[in-house]
C-alpha cells in the first residue's frame, strides 16, 4: 500500500467526518462514486489531482488537502484523462511547464478554453462537465499563484470567471451548496484581482440560487446590495433584473416593474469590455425585456409573459441549447397557465429532446410546474398524448 495514498486517504476521511458528511454526500458533491472515494480513503486507490482539488473545495480545506496530492503518483493514463481537453489535463499535472512561456499567451489559452467550456455547457450534461471544469478552474488559480505582476492579475480575473461558471454548472446539477461555494471563490478571486464589479456580481449569482428557492426577501436584498453606486452599469443592470425577479416572487408588481426599468436603462448603457471576459449571459439580446416576461408569469400575468417571451426567444441563437430550453420551458408554462393548452403541449413536445440533453435542475422546476398545470386538463387529447413523454423527460432531468 502506497504511503502517500494512505496519508491522503486518512486526511480526506478525517476532514469528511469533521464536516459531518457521509461518504455518499461527499461523493454526490464531487461527482465521484461512493466506491471510488472509499478506495481513496483506505489508501487502495490513488487520488487524481482533479479529485484532490474537488474534495479540498467541498471540505473547505483551503488547499491543505490538495497539497497532499503528489503528481509523481499519477499515472500517464490519469494525466491524459484528467480533463475534457488534453491541454488543461497537462496543465494540471505539470503547471511549471508553462512558467517560462509567454504569460500573455497563457492567458489567451485559458480564456479560449473558458469559451469552449461555455459552449460545451450549452448542450452537455452538467454532471459530466463540472469535474473537468472544476479542475481547470483550480489550475488557473494555481498559475496565478506562480506568476507575478500583471500576468498574475489577468489570471486571477480569469480564475474568477472560471469559478463563477463552475458555480452555475453546479447549480444546474441541483447542488446549491457547491454552487455557492464556487460563487464565493469567484468573489474572493475578483477581490484579489481588484475587480469590485465582478466581486459584486457574486451577489447576483447568489441571488439566482435564492430565486430558484423562491426566497423573495433574500433575492431582493442580495440584488440590492449589488447595485451600489460606482459599480459598472452591466453589473448594476443584471442586479436590477434579479431584484425584479425577487419582487415578482413576492407578487409586488410595481417594485418589479420599477426594477426592470432600471435594468433596461443600465444594460442599455453598458458596453462590453473587449479586454475582459463577459459578465452574465451573452445569448439573450434584451435581457431586461426577457426578464420582464419571466416576471410577469410569477406576477400572475401569463398571457403577457407568453407574448414577450415568444418575441424575445426568436433572437436567442440556435446553438445556445441550454438558454433556449430555459426560456422555452417558461414560455410553454406561461401559455399553459394562460389556458392555451394545445399550444403549450405543442411547444413542450418540441422541447423534450433538448430537456434530456441539458439535464438542468433549474429548468426542471418550471417543467414540474408545467406538468402540474397540464395535469389540470386530463381529458385534453394533447395533454394525454404528451404526459408520458413529459414524465420521462422530467425523470431524466432529476
Amino acid at each position: 500500500m502506497n504511503q502517500e495514498f494512505l496519508s491522503f486517504g486518512e486526511e480526506l476521511r478525517r476532514r469528511r467526518l469533521t464536516a459531518g458528511l457521509s461518504l455518499s454526500k461527499l461523493a454526490e458533491s464531487v461527482h465521484y462514486s461512493k466506491g471510488q472515494l472509499s478506495k481513496v480513503e483506505r489508501g487502495i486507490k490513488a487520488p487524481s489531482r482533479e479529485l484532490a482539488r474537488l474534495c479540498d473545495t467541498a471540505l473547505q480545506a483551503e488547499g491543505q488537502l490538495a497539497s497532499l496530492f503528489s503528481p509523481a503518483s499519477t499515472s500517464r493514463r490519469q494525466v491524459l484523462t484528467a480533463g475534457v481537453l488534453t491541454v488543461p489535463a497537462l496543465c494540471l499535472v505539470h503547471p511549471r511547464v508553462y512558467v517560462d512561456a509567454d504569460q500573455a499567451d497563457l492567458a489567451v489559452m485559458f480564456g479560449t478554453l473558458l469559451d469552449h467550456y461555455r459552449d460545451l455547457g450549452q448542450g452537455t450534461d452538467p454532471n459530466v462537465l463540472l469535474p473537468p471544469l472544476a479542475a481547470q478552474a483550480n489550475a488557473v488559480q494555481e498559475f496565478a499563484k506562480i506568476t507575478k505582476g500583471r500576468d498574475s492579475h489577468t489570471l486571477l480575473i480569469l480564475g474568477s470567471r472560471y469559478a463563477d461558471y463552475a458555480g452555475w454548472i453546479a447549480q444546474e446539477t441541483g447542488n446549491d451548496l457547491t454552487a455557492l461555494r464556487w460563487t464565493r471563490r469567484a468573489a474572493d478571486l475578483a477581490d484579489a484581482a481588484r475587480d469590485p464589479g465582478f466581486a459584486a456580481y457574486g451577489l447576483v449569482r447568489h441571488a439566482l440560487v435564492t430565486m430558484y428557492g423562491n426566497d423573495a426577501r433574500q433575492t431582493t436584498q442580495l440584488a440590492e446590495r449589488a447595485q451600489a453606486s460606482g459599480l459598472p452599469p452591466r453589473v448594476r443592470g443584471l442586479a436590477a433584473a434579479r431584484e425584479a425577479q425577487g419582487h415578482a416572487i413576492a407578487a409586488d408588481y410595481d417594485s418589479a416593474m420599477k426594477a426592470l426599468d432600471r435594468a433596461s436603462d443600465l444594460l442599455g448603457k453598458s458596453a462590453a469590455d473587449s479586454g475582459q471576459p463577459a459578465i452574465g449571459t451573452g445569448n439573450v439580446t434584451d435581457l431586461a425585456e426577457m426578464t420582464r416576461g419571466w416576471c410577469l408569469y410569477d406576477l400572475g400575468r401569463p398571457a403577457e409573459a407568453a407574448g414577450i417571451i415568444d418575441r424575445q426567444l426568436a433572437a436567442v441563437p440556435a446553438h445556445a441549447t441550454r438558454a433556449r430550453t430555459r426560456y422555452a420551458a417558461r414560455r410553454a408554462l406561461a401559455h399553459a397557465a394562460a389556458g392555451d393548452i394545445d399550444h403549450a403541449c405543442q411547444l413542450t413536445g418540441g422541447l423534450l429532446e433538448d430537456i434530456r440533453q441539458v439535464r438542468s435542475a433549474t429548468i426542471a422546476k418550471d417543467l414540474h410546474a408545467l406538468a402540474r398545470t397540464l395535469g389540470r386538463h386530463p381529458r385534453n387529447p394533447a395533454v394525454r398524448e404528451l404526459s408520458p413523454r413529459l414524465g420521462m423527460a422530467l425523470h431524466s432531468s432529476s
